[in-house]
């Protein structure tokens, strides 16, 4: 049940010449590309037409690329795609390294409290700076870019001084952004999502929607101290003036579109569900999550947009600066994670298990089911349709933990130990929850037999089983709540340390009863903003 995709980028280089051989038109250059594109990754038909489309608009205008730009907590990252899904050019600025003079230790600035975590906002700026300059030092030419696009770390917020909107219309291209800037932001330091400060704020958005489950239902969350709306209220109570001069409220990722696009770039529906303000259902702010949050908060934030929406034109400054194309079109920019799985190329039914230090699972959903673990968002790649989110604080740490214990230290005998112990374990199972888990919150060792009756050792070897079936199986059941369902051609995508080992892989299969993909998600959530780059320059939206 375990198989490894085919490699796109090979099965493309494969049609490519054969398709010039039997004609020279791009439409069915394009539909092959796409086509294999689909068999090898599972793209959904909704993206596969998106693709066939924008290869053959890229193969007439013979060549054109795309770009995006990531802003990660620790770097900023850019990379081009050409028209064949073929990465031209990547590369990336540290952030600590490159800028010292921020001060920052892994992008960030930790406060005394030890629960408010910040970035400088004009460290972001001058990081792109740096980029985009070292490229043109490269020759990298700018003129072939078509579309481009980017992701940003999810839930960071950041807060545009009145009269930005003017300054973005106007920057002279001869100086650099982060000068020209330095005076556009009322608030220098964005919380970013590893801030934990905002816990009043949660209990009050909870109580006043009626509870943490009905937050989930509106909101796709229950309230999260990382979330936006949560960061937006507490800034608004303890930096009322900065707050009172702000024009414009961005996330990470519309704030990194808004410098393309010399304006307000719009916040995407996908970014803008790990926010605790947008109803999912409508994908509108929600009246009363905005009440809870700050007084004509709305107006700050502007109208949300689907995430392959063509936002305008790359601005004047970046043609004059760098040699962008008039014709280059900047497609909404959106969270991190989304662009992970655009990136991954999930399609209806699959789910993505990520086994590394914690476990995070990725599912493509339909008609979802909020609850109160986990996060629903709306979808990156078709916004009518939804993805969720499920992490697991105990994964590789606790199953070295018991590959010591009852494996000797050796995988190998670890994995012998899953060959030799039948499927099911008899009935034997555990919930190992070394540090306190997140889904389901809880804590310890809890161990079952087959009467369900609770004890307190297993056997060397049906403590692994139990161990890892016992994970896979907390999986599924959470996936399941949030309204994922096992469908006729369900894939697991599988990545991380934990996905080198056949056998854990096989429990994996077992327990979704679907085969098992081993991935690479180095890149993901780049690649991801490169494709929906490519997909929302040639999609019309209609909504």
């Amino acid at each position: 049940m375990v198989s490894r995709g085919v490699s796109c980028c090979f099965m493309v280089s494969l049609v490519v010449s054969w398709c010039l051989l039997l004609s020279r038109g791009c439409l069915l250059l394009s539909l092959v590309i796409s086509s294999c594109f689909m068999v090898s990754h599972g793209v959904s038909c909704y993206l596969l037409l998106s693709l066939v489309v924008s290869c053959c608009l890229m193969v007439s205008l013979n060549v054109s690329w795309c770009l995006l730009v990531s802003v990660f907590s620790v770097q900023l990252k850019v990379l081009a795609i050409d028209e064949h899904l073929n990465v031209v050019h990547q590369d990336n600025v540290q952030f600590d390294s490159a800028l010292p003079e921020f001060r920052t230790q892994g992008g960030v600035h930790l406060h005394p409290d030890r629960l408010t975590v910040t970035s400088p906002v004009l460290m972001w700026v001058k990081a792109l700076d740096l980029l985009l300059d070292k490229m043109k030092r490269v020759g990298f030419d700018f003129s072939h870019v078509q579309a481009l696009s980017g992701s940003g770390q999810q839930h960071g917020s950041v807060y545009w001084r009145r009269g930005a909107s003017r300054t973005l219309q106007d920057l002279d291209p001869d100086q650099d952004l982060h000068h020209l800037l330095k005076s556009s932001f009322s608030v220098l330091d964005s919380p970013v999502w590893m801030d934990s400060s905002t816990r009043t704020q949660c209990l009050h958005l909870q109580d006043t929607v009626g509870g943490a489950l009905r937050l989930a239902q509106i909101t796709g969350s229950t309230a999260y101290e990382r979330f936006t709306g949560n960061q937006i209220a507490k800034m608004r109570q303890s930096r009322g003036v900065e707050f009172e001069d702000t024009e414009r409220i961005s996330l990470v990722s519309s704030f990194a579109a808004s410098l393309f696009l010399g304006g307000y770039a719009a916040i995407d529906y996908s970014d803008g569900s790990g926010m605790n303000l947008l109803d999912i259902s409508t994908r509108t702010w929600s009246e009363i999550c905005l009440q809870a949050t700050a007084p004509h908060l709305d107006l700050l934030l502007g109208l949300p947009r689907p995430p392959t929406s063509v936002l305008g034109p790359v601005s004047a400054y970046f043609i004059h600066r760098y040699g962008f194309s008039e014709s280059c079109s900047v497609v909404a920019f959106t969270g991190d994670n989304p662009a992970s799985l655009a990136g991954m190329r999930l399609q209806p039914g699959d789910i993505a298990v990520s086994l590394g230090t914690s476990d995070t699972v990725f599912l493509w959903i339909q008609q979802p089911r909020p609850a109160l673990q986990g996060h629903v968002f709306c979808n990156p790649v078709d916004w009518r349709q939804y993805m969720a989110l499920l992490c697991f604080k105990n994964g590789s740490l606790t199953r070295e933990r018991i590959r010591n214990e009852c494996a000797g230290g050796s995988w190998e005998v670890f994995s012998a130990a899953l060959r030799e112990t039948p499927l099911g374990n008899d009935g034997n199972i555990g919930f190992y929850f070394d540090t306190m888990e997140i889904t389901p919150p809880g804590v310890g060792v809890h161990r079952f037999d087959r009467d369900d009756k609770q004890v307190s050792s297993f056997g060397g070897q049906v403590e692994v089983r139990a161990l890892v079936e016992g994970q896979f199986l907390s999986r599924r059941l959470h996936a399941e709540r949030l309204g994922y369902n096992i469908v006729p051609g369900t894939r697991v995508l599988a990545t991380g340390g934990a996905s080198s080992n056949r056998d854990i892989l096989q429990v994996l299969s077992d327990v979704f009863n679907a085969p098992v993909f081993t991935i690479d998600l180095n890149n993901s959530a780049c690649l991801g903003s490169a494709y929906r780059a490519m997909h929302g320059n040639t999609t019309v939206i209609q909504h």
